[in-house]
């Protein structure tokens, strides 16, 4: 009796296999924005408020001196609020506190420790925080869900691989799974007058994820 010769893989197709493509990539940061606070107290909110004023003027004309374009410095944040003491369980006017916030932007990121100095010697008592990005987030994405795909089509050739069957490389269905680029936080600590404080921006983690099917 005749016995055909038997292919190694399967070659129809019949079956479909979900697998899923993971990439993070890690990306030099080119961008920062610093928020830079002035808190000043009085007893009459006039006084607080003229008090606050000139030293954000004084902050903000420090800033252009440095080059930075007025285009990159933002007011973010005013508020004017009393503030009271507790003597004896009993709650006392203390006066008011304004906080002027405004947030500076430079792709310079080797400029971001001089800009903190300089603010600081003029006025600000408050960083809220420093954050790193990336100028062109679509393209960093791009090549992130780039490789997830050939991560993907790697993972389902392992699969076929296993199962000793053939599969079509090209995937009948691909979903892009929603992803997140964390932003990129640093604190910063106080130098001495003659020193510039340390900034060290780190990497921006970029990923991306794919469900897709393929038929083997």
């Amino acid at each position: 009796m005749y016995y055909p010769k038997m292919n190694q893989y399967r070659q129809d197709f019949s079956r479909v296999m979900t697998v899923t493509g993971n990439a993070r990539l890690l990306f030099e940061p080119d961008k920062v924005s610093i928020q830079l606070e002035i808190m000043t107290e009085n007893k009459q909110v006039s006084q607080a408020q003229q008090e606050n004023a000139r030293k954000m003027n004084q902050v903000i004309q420090s800033l252009l001196q440095l080059g930075i374009l007025r285009g990159n410095i933002q007011t973010t944040g005013y508020n004017i609020n009393p503030i009271y003491d507790y003597i004896d369980g009993k709650q006392q006017f203390k006066g008011y506190r304004v906080s002027n916030t405004i947030t500076v932007q430079i792709t310079s990121i080797d400029q971001a420790g001089e800009i903190i100095d300089v603010a600081v010697q003029n006025g600000v008592n408050q960083v809220s925080n420093i954050q790193f990005s990336i100028e062109d987030k679509q393209i960093a994405y791009q090549q992130a869900l780039s490789a997830a795909l050939k991560n993907a089509i790697a993972e389902a050739q392992i699969i076929a691989e296993t199962l000793n069957v053939n599969f079509d490389p090209i995937p009948i269905k691909i979903v892009e799974e929603t992803s997140e680029t964390p932003p990129s936080f640093k604190t910063f600590a106080t130098m001495e007058s003659n020193v510039t404080t340390p900034i060290e921006p780190g990497q921006i983690v970029v990923s991306a994820s794919v469900k897709t099917q393929f038929q083997y």
